[in-house]
């Protein structure tokens, strides 16, 4: 029996200096000290030896598991280390090395223009309002002078879900929402930009686009103020070179109205392609907000007036950048948008 552990110790203690991995370990502590190991056959089967030879062969049993077990346990923390300094080599990561340049976002350029838009009348005392792009007919209509079966609805191709329910046209809905919330309070000093639809599509419309409205309502407000905070805010945009013109022009919710005009940015104002050879570009419309809108939001018309402006977003940022096709800003070319 003395012989038996003996020759177990010598095997087992090489194969544990030549093991190379942690289940190869694993498969020899399994094979000599598991439950139906070697060593541990030998320990269950004392029993049948005299009892003389019992405790001689006890001790060098247990001595030569726990010299094992002692092995075993080296050998695995040997391993261990070896493994990892090797994934260490393996996922080592050269610091001098240049990092890979990573992708940075930008605003879209009408988000951009937009929000320029909204810093320069900002600056001019306005507040910023939203409203629903899903709106009634009553507001994107009727509350804004335009009837049932009025001809000028006609201008507007619309996307109706309902009879009495589309996707709005124009933010103007904001400024009568706005009035009627604040009624009688005065000023009113608003923009709304926002996302508007119509059924329009081709190299200068989309049937999607972005405007902003403005609004100003108070006690004696006149004509010139209107004419002096949009020539300051298209200075502002464009250039202090830029020239301004207004035309009479007509709107359901304005009277007067007027159209606004300002040099071509691509030719100075001397007559091109893109204006026509005219020498000036549509920017705007504006006027006076009609009493009736007025007297239909809570207001009186004797007491108080105000004035309204509409600009597209996309046509100032179509100038602006001299882009001379509306649908490049929603075609998502990367070639085309990495420019801003």
């Amino acid at each position: 029996m003395l012989a038996t552990i003996a020759a177990i110790r010598e095997v087992a203690l090489a194969r544990v200096a030549a093991a190379t991995s942690s289940e190869e370990l694993e498969a020899i502590r399994v094979q000599y000290l598991g439950k139906k190991g070697e060593l541990t056959g030998v320990l269950r089967g004392m029993g049948k030896l005299p009892p003389e030879e019992r405790p001689r062969v006890g001790q060098m049993a247990n001595q030569v598991r726990e010299e094992l077990e002692r092995a075993l346990q080296e050998a695995k923390e040997d391993l261990s280390r070896r493994e990892q300094a090797e994934r260490l080599r393996a996922e080592a990561i050269d610091v001098t090395l240049p990092g890979r340049p990573v992708s940075r976002g930008y605003r879209h350029p009408l988000y951009q223009t937009l929000n320029e838009i909204k810093a320069i009348f900002m600056g001019l005392g306005f507040d910023v309002a939203e409203g629903p792009e899903v709106e009634s007919d009553y507001y994107n209509f009727e509350a804004l002078n335009l009837p049932k079966e009025h001809p000028a609805r006609d201008m507007q191709d619309s996307f109706y879900i309902t009879e009495d329910v589309l996707l709005r046209t124009h933010t103007s809905p904001v400024q009568a929402r706005v009035m009627e919330a604040r009624r009688p309070q005065v000023p009113i000093r608003i923009i709304a930009p926002g996302k508007v639809y119509r059924r329009d599509d081709d190299a200068t419309h989309s049937p999607m686009f972005f405007q902003v409205e403005g609004l100003l309502v108070d006690k004696r407000v006149t004509f010139g103020e209107l004419k002096g905070t949009l020539m300051a805010f298209i200075k502002q945009m464009f250039g202090d070179q830029v020239r301004v013109r207004f035309r009479p022009s007509y709107f359901p919710f304005t009277e007067p109205s007027a159209e606004v005009d300002m040099s071509c940015v691509m030719c100075g104002g001397s007559g091109c392609r893109v204006c026509g050879h005219s020498g000036w570009l549509e920017i705007l419309g504006c006027g006076m907000v009609h009493p009736r809108v007025l007297s239909m939001s809570g207001y009186d018309p004797e007491e108080v007036s105000g004035f309204a402006f509409g600009l597209g977003v996309d046509r100032v940022a179509m100038l602006k950048y001299g882009v001379d096709d509306l649908r490049l800003f929603y075609e998502n070319d990367l070639r085309f948008l990495r420019q801003f």
